[in-house]
């Protein structure tokens, strides 16, 4: 609400279903909060969200509650998050029924909570990593990485002290724990172009951008005839409402040139009924980029299906990155496995893989895909990193359609010399067949220990994933009550390459 003591909001009715698997879709950041509402399993600020719902820049005064329950609810919700990203909270971050989650440049009073796969990174009050759990002396899956490597944080806007609007462009940081408010560099709305879904094109925001302005995209579903096209180096894209790019004519809806530190942030990029190479192409392939000024997308989500369509939508890949130096920093990419109108089956709205990535030195804090009818992900260049990985197989495909074919949850080619992931989780919940997939992780053998962590899990169904990662880890099939969650779950401990010390195991 706006009023004459500004911008405030107002407490509404509490009583509402628990329940977040299904929230999608919704972010906030950029203020403080003083709630101290008593929920059921705790007092303070309420966040229960699964997916692409990620909270920024916020400091909460009290407890955090990632979850929601109420009594009786044994499974508080099935919240199936997340993201946390450079907040302080004074108190508690009570993540319950959240089976995984990652939080990064964050600070917390605790995090006593955890299910299949908590990853910390460059996070003050983090719990001790331990790899897997064991509930008989209280150990939860934790991965903590004491510093995130190279990061830059989310662009925003604000007003400055002449009441002009500007666009806060946050620098790359290195080795970097805890949280960073400092101001940023800041951009005159001079130099910004704010879009209109009802008044601009595909055409007219290339305009801006070719005159090398940035462009803030207004809450709303824009229709694009062509790829919105980013070609100086600097540029940012920033949706407000996670605004939505529809593409249309089998074309990307944006492409990244060969540029430095280009921004994609907070935008929801939909495929059309005809089939695009790539939702989002970032780079030709030739480009190294650049390590002091990465390429960075923020808060950037791809749905393949999900709303009412006349048709079937399709994309061959949802995310493809050729460039080098480019970081992801919370991407969720759906294939849908429910629409409004019901069940997705079939292979129905088909999408191949969620994610390739051919750059090298490309990093990924917060990636989760699900459900594309091949590989997930699949990693060709070198030297990348995973900061957190969540993997939910196909539900509607069939041994001789996916099984037999090979497809794995994450995928490194054989060719890579280098690479590191922590906490990579595979899911399977073969819902409507039958289907035995060798390993949830493919990647060459002299990369299985850099694997921290890795992880599959049983969410239901009918088939098995028989390996975590190659050859290794055992069979995950069977269902059993665990932790508020109906599910099975195995893990590969590699003690002596990360955690040092075997009692952490």
């Amino acid at each position: 609400f706006t009023s004459a003591k500004g911008v405030y909001c107002e407490e509404g009715s509490p009583t509402v279903s628990p329940g977040a698997l299904n929230t999608f879709w919704r972010s906030a950041e950029n203020f403080e909060t003083r709630a101290n509402f008593p929920w059921e399993g705790g007092s303070g600020m309420m966040w229960a969200a699964a997916q692409a719902s990620p909270l920024r820049r916020v400091l909460v005064a009290a407890d955090l509650l990632l979850y929601q329950t109420q009594p009786g609810d044994r499974a508080a919700g099935y919240s199936s998050g997340g993201f946390l990203g450079n907040s302080r909270v004074i108190g508690a971050a009570r993540s319950g029924s959240q089976q995984q989650f990652l939080t990064r440049n964050s600070e917390v009073g605790s995090w006593p909570n955890g299910v299949w796969n908590m990853v910390f990174v460059g996070t003050r009050g983090a719990p001790l990593g331990h790899c897997g759990r064991n509930d008989k002396v209280c150990s939860l899956p934790i991965v903590n990485v004491d510093a995130t490597p190279v990061i830059a944080e989310k662009p925003f806007i604000s007003i400055n002290a002449e009441g002009g609007y500007v666009l806060n462009i946050p620098q790359a940081q290195m080795n970097r724990s805890g949280v960073d408010w400092s101001p940023a560099p800041q951009v005159d709305f001079e130099s910004v172009y704010v879009a209109r879904n009802d008044t601009d094109t595909a055409g007219s925001i290339n305009a801006k951008l070719g005159q090398g302005l940035h462009i803030v995209l207004s809450p709303g579903i824009y229709l694009l005839e062509d790829a919105l096209s980013l070609q100086s180096s600097g540029q940012v894209l920033l949706g407000l409402g996670l605004a939505t790019l529809v593409a249309q004519a089998g074309k990307p809806a944006v492409v990244v040139g060969n540029v430095d530190g280009v921004r994609v942030a907070g935008v929801l990029l939909q495929a059309g009924a005809e089939a695009s190479q790539a939702l989002l192409q970032w780079g030709t392939g030739s480009y190294p980029g650049n390590s002091s000024n990465p390429g960075v997308l923020s808060d950037v989500f791809v749905r393949i299906g999900g709303p009412l369509s006349d048709s079937q939508v399709q994309a061959k890949v949802m995310v493809q990155i050729n460039s080098g130096h480019v970081l992801g920093d919370n991407l969720w990419l759906w294939r849908a496995d429910h629409t409004e109108g019901g069940l997705v089956k079939n292979g129905d709205n088909p999408c191949e893989v969620g994610l390739v990535v051919n750059g090298d030195d490309v990093a990924m804090y917060g990636l989760q895909i699900e459900h594309t009818l091949q590989d997930l992900l699949q990693w060709n260049g070198e030297r990348g990193a995973t900061y957190f990985f969540q993997a939910e197989m196909p539900y509607d495909v069939n041994q001789a359609n996916y099984g037999d074919k090979g497809y794995a949850g994450y995928r490194v080619a054989s060719s890579v010399v280098n690479h590191s992931s922590f906490g990579a989780g595979v899911y399977h919940y073969f819902r409507d067949n039958h289907v035995v997939v060798h390993a949830g992780i493919v990647a060459p053998p002299h990369l299985e220990d850099s694997f921290v962590s890795p992880l599959s899990v049983f969410l239901n169904g009918k088939g098995v994933i028989k390996h975590v990662i190659n050859d290794k880890g055992g069979l995950v099939a069977v269902s059993v009550f665990y932790y508020f969650v109906v599910a099975g779950f195995v893990v590969i401990c590699s003690c002596l390459v990360y955690f040092k010390d075997k009692a952490n195991c």
